[in-house]
């Protein structure tokens, strides 16, 4: 599993070079995968296709301060008006996503955001993707795949994209290393504890705005 990881974050680091720095692109919604549809990696930054999630899969490091916990916040409660709109808002600084229905709260989740070189880009976007158990497909070993919902399968069980380069994309999925939600430890993407992954993908569809502030 260490090899594998190690890899992995190798590949990462081909994969999604320059994400920060480049402009937002917008894509028209993309139609929910299946069960068990496999998921290719990129094997540079050249050749990668548009509908490739990103590889943010770096070897798993230490919380970058060890006294730093997950951040749990009150926001004053208003009773969802189901006529509105469901939103997301990530605040990087806070290393939390909240679910809003127009102004209410409806959920609030702490995050591990990217980190120093690898930030998650601020801006307007839009959910694009929507995954659940995607296989994932060996980029450099023809025929090496694992399964949707394997415990090795480094995207986890739901993957939600809403950052595009055309290339490679940023979005929300679950992680192997709880520790790390919380704190600045990605490649650019949003990890969450897998049981609020699950839930989220549960609460949210393709088109819902992803607000993103420092």
């Amino acid at each position: 599993m260490h090899r594998l990881s190690k890899f992995i974050g190798d590949i990462a680091t081909i994969g999604i070079v320059g994400l920060v720095s480049l402009p937002q692109v917008t894509f028209a919604a993309l139609p929910p995968v299946q069960s068990g549809d496999a998921i290719a990696l990129p094997n540079s930054p050249f050749d990668a296709p548009s509908t490739i999630p990103p590889r943010d899969l770096e070897p798993e490091l230490p919380p970058t301060n060890p006294e730093l916990k997950p951040l749990y916040i009150q926001e004053p409660f208003q009773k969802p008006n189901q006529d509105q709109p469901l939103r997301l808002e990530i605040k990087l600084s806070l290393r939390r996503v909240t679910l809003y229905r127009g102004s209410a709260v409806v959920k609030s989740y702490p995050i591990a955001v990217g980190r120093a070189g690898w930030e998650t880009p601020k801006g307007t976007f839009q959910v694009k993707q929507m995954f659940r158990d995607p296989a994932w497909i060996h980029p450099l070993k023809k025929g090496i795949v694992i399964p949707g919902g394997d415990p090795e399968n480094p995207l986890g069980r739901y993957w939600i994209g809403f950052w595009s380069n055309g290339k490679n994309w940023i979005g929300f999925h679950g992680t192997d290393n709880p520790k790390s939600v919380g704190t600045a430890a990605s490649h650019g993407c949003i990890r969450m504890y897998n049981k609020d992954i699950e839930e989220l993908f549960k609460k949210v569809n393709l088109g819902i705005e992803v607000k993103v502030v420092k």
